[in-house]
């Protein structure tokens, strides 16, 4: 363990150098250039327009030039190019690997600064659930090159807007083109294996350039890739102008087929894909400029966090739709609690990011402004680590109700109108229900998560400030209670085997607060009045027969 734990070190410093001398080889490369190429990401960005880096976002209606210098000396030439790649990760990396989105445009999109389009809504679109396995096909076809020359930029027709200094970076030059992603979704089943699932998804999709369309559409698969298929679901995020999005996977087949001829047929419809922005204070030294970039280190925690909060939402959701969860509102009620502040949470981290990251790239705030708002959040209730805590006692709360509700699946689970409902019908004389008692009770960690969103921490940056969340066993944790669950619920099995042909007396589940009996109680119903079982038959009606 010592070794390994050394191993780790080594390759931490080793990876720590090489994104250090990364960062410098990148930083000597801009300067060199003086210009960077920044992905569009579906924004209209074209040859002439003024760019903020701060904010990573364009001045529309304000340039340099007027509209017939751009025109007149813009020098245009084709450039075809083709691409497909294939992905089976759902990571914010990965989606910008592919779509070429830098460090830096990265960390303006997980602070809410940039607002993508066509394409490049694909980085928005996450998996909803744990049980979704996920391949995307990515097709890439760029047609035309824009540049400006040295005419435009030796000759200012409009000099005072370097005084405004809303913006940093002129854009010089454009790569059109179109993007698409086909994003590929399957659910796995109690019954299935996910990892079954990926694989063969993963094979399908592989698979389906070399698909031929026969004749009336038809497509050359087997029965077995037929039935496959029929389970595969599409989502299309593209800049190709289409009649319809496909949505399942023969629909997508039969874009793919076509996808090199849209673009062809329309080459008027081509989008931007890829701007190089050249700095303002070259042209003008009272131009503002980018002061300071921000770390990769920096950009890659805050990604981390992001992704950490992502699979919180992912298990949350997956919780919010187990039927156990909307049968007991005490259980949905938490969960409802715990979804607002958690969402609301997010909202807040974003503004955050959204505020000092401008601020850190126009010299207003150094670095440590951004470390100081990451160090928050890992001392804070929301936390990945105690998030996840939460979400796992939720499921052994969900479990435990699970085990003792499965083998009474023809017997109703009742909300306390519902059980009102029966007690008031004239024609039951009496109600056995096995009342869970323990279901309500107050949260600690779900209050510390409201007080944590009334302080103001984000904006005072002070981290020392942390709120503790009390600690204790819980009761669908204690040995004692679920022993006493497992007999109650053995009882109360032979009581409604005893009893199903009484017509007159109904057997439910339902949930009653009662902490003097933690776990679960049998209660029976009779004349609108109540008692628990006990080991003494005599206190039960005659009525009741005994199994």
């Amino acid at each position: 363990l010592i070794w390994l734990a050394e191993e780790k070190k080594i390759r931490m410093i080793n990876k720590i150098f090489l994104v250090n001398s990364v960062e410098c080889f990148q930083f000597i490369k801009t300067m060199e250039s003086k210009a960077f190429e920044v992905a569009a990401l579906g924004r209209p960005l074209f040859p002439g327009m003024l760019y903020d880096c701060r904010t990573d976002s364009f001045i529309p209606g304000v340039t340099l030039w007027d509209k017939k210098s751009l025109s007149e000396d813009l020098d245009s030439h084709p450039q075809l190019l083709t691409d497909l790649k294939f992905s089976s990760s759902d990571s914010l990396s990965s989606k910008s690997s592919l779509l070429d989105v830098s460090a830096s445009l990265k960390a303006s999109f997980l602070g809410g600064l940039v607002e993508v389009g066509g394409s490049a809504k694909y980085l928005c679109d996450t998996k909803s659930s744990n049980q979704q396995s996920r391949v995307t096909m990515y097709y890439s076809e760029t047609s035309r090159f824009d540049q400006l020359t040295m005419t435009q930029l030796g000759k200012i027709t409009y000099p005072q807007v370097f005084d405004q200094k809303t913006a940093t970076h002129v854009v010089t030059a454009v790569l059109y083109g179109a993007q698409a992603f086909m994003v590929f979704d399957q659910m796995s089943s109690k019954d299935e294996k996910k990892q079954e699932i990926e694989g063969r998804l993963h094979v399908m999709v592989r698979k389906l350039p070399g698909f031929s369309i026969e004749g009336e559409g038809s497509v050359n698969m087997t029965e077995d890739e037929k039935k496959i298929a029929e389970n595969i679901t599409c989502i299309f995020h593209g800049d190709f102008h289409l009649e319809q999005n496909p949505t399942t996977y023969t629909e997508a087949l039969n874009l793919y087929k076509r996808l090199p001829t849209v673009l062809k047929e329309n080459p008027q419809n081509a989008v931007p894909l890829k701007v190089w922005l050249y700095p303002l204070h070259l042209l003008d030294i009272k131009a503002a400029k980018l002061e300071r970039e921000i770390s990769t280190n920096l950009v890659s925690n805050t990604e981390d966090i992001m992704e950490e909060l992502g699979e919180v939402q992912r298990t949350c959701n997956d919780l919010s739709r187990i039927t156990m969860v909307n049968a007991f509102s005490d259980l949905e009620d938490r969960l409802h609690s715990f979804q607002d502040s958690f969402s609301i949470y997010k909202t807040v981290l974003q503004k955050a990011l959204a505020r000092v990251l401008p601020a850190i790239r126009g010299g207003g705030e150094e670095q440590q402004s951004l470390e100081d708002i990451l160090k928050i959040h890992y001392s804070s209730p929301f936390n990945a680590d105690k998030l996840n805590q939460w979400l796992h006692d939720a499921k052994s709360e969900l479990h435990l109700l699970n085990s003792q509700t499965k083998t009474l699946e023809q017997i109703r689970i009742e909300d306390s109108d519902g059980l009102n409902t029966i007690l008031l019908d004239p024609d039951i004389d009496a109600v056995v229900c096995l009342t869970f008692t323990s279901l309500k009770y107050e949260d600690p960690y779900l209050s510390t998560l409201k007080e944590f969103l009334t302080s103001d921490m984000f904006k005072e940056l002070d981290g020392n400030k942390m709120l503790f969340v009390a600690s204790g066993r819980k009761w669908f944790n204690t040995p004692d209670v679920i022993k006493k669950m497992r007999e109650n619920l053995s009882r109360f099995r032979g009581f409604s085997e005893a009893n199903k042909d009484e017509k007159r007396i109904n057997f439910i589940i339902s949930a009653v607060s009662d902490p003097s009996n933690p776990g679960s109680s049998i209660y029976l119903y009779e004349n609108y009045s109540s008692c628990y079982y006990t080991n003494e038959y005599r206190e039960w009606s005659f009525m009741i027969k005994k199994y």
